[in-house]
Formats: C-alpha cells, structure tokens, sequence
C-alpha cells in the first residue's frame, strides 16, 4: 500500500525539493503507512529484509536511481545522507507502547477500550488489544501489560540490550 501511494506522488518526491524536505515528506507519509501497527508485529528475519529493501527502494526512487545502474545501498545512503533506521523506528514503537502501559494515564484507558463513546461503523471494538496480542511471544494483552508493569522484565523482553529487532524466525 505504501509503495502504491509513493508511485501516486512519485512527481512531488523525484522533483527538485530541497532533499531534507523529501526525506520528511518520505517518513512522515510513506513509513507512517507502511509502518502502521508495527508496535504489535512480530517480525521475521524475512521480514526484516523486506522492511530494509522497502527503504532503500524509497530512497532509490527519492534519487531516481534504477535497479539497472547498479549502485550499491551504502551509496545511495550517503547521496541522501541517511542510515538504515527503519528497525529502529519499530523498536522505538515497541518501548512507546511499553511505556504507555507502564503508566496509569488516560492513553493506557483508551488503549484498553475503557473509555466509553462513541465507535465508528468501521472499526471493531477490540481493535487495539488485538493488535497488541501479537507482542510478547503471542501471550496476549494482559501477559504483555504484565510484563510492562515490570520494567526489568519489559527491558529483558523488548528493551535496548536485546539485540536485533529478530523476534522469531517461523521456518
């Protein structure tokens, strides 16, 4: 879907734009899509891949470098002065999402569907939780609560020492 939606707007990122701007533009619109729900995945070292190659494909395009001109990633890189950091992206949702359900806030409420009001047509009730059971070796939203309440054993899980963002390797 994301890469549909660079190709729709292909013009505006392969143009002239001060390349800062497109970089913020490229983050902001296309990894946001791309991205969504990412707190929740549990992801594969073929995931992990496609998730790299998906960067440096928006990167390619950005600079209107073709798969045919043979340029290396670490090239394309340095022209627009990044690194590969879209892992990280996902590991800061992952201890964003720690860090929400350590706490007692109104976030946390809404997260758990204990706000009342009304819902969309569209979108079903225990959306959230849902998207957060995939979290925590697929134990469930409150295994994984139980874990962030517990900072030791949230860090152990999904915190800063943990290596690469590799959960699982399905095979």
């Amino acid at each position: 879907m994301a890469k549909a939606a660079f190709s729709k707007k292909k013009n505006l990122f392969t143009s002239k734009l001060d390349l800062n701007l497109r970089k913020k533009l490229v983050k902001c619109y296309f990894w946001s899509m791309a991205l969504y729900g990412a707190e929740a995945w549990t992801i594969r070292a073929v995931d992990q891949k496609h998730l790299e190659s998906f960067e440096m494909w928006c990167w390619r395009r950005m600079q209107k470098i073709s798969w045919t001109d043979y340029v290396r990633n670490v090239e394309v890189l340095f022209r627009v002065s990044e690194q590969r950091n879209i892992l990280h992206e996902i590991r800061k949702k992952a201890n964003w999402i720690g860090h929400i359900l350590h706490s007692n806030s109104l976030l946390k409420e809404v997260i758990e569907g204990k706000i009342e009001g009304q819902i969309e047509v569209t979108r079903s009730r225990g959306r959230c939780k849902k998207m957060l059971d995939d979290l925590g070796g697929r134990r469930g939203y409150f295994h994984l609560k139980e874990k962030a309440l517990d900072r030791i054993k949230w860090r152990n899980c999904f915190g800063r020492d943990c290596g690469p963002i590799v959960l699982i390797d399905y095979r």
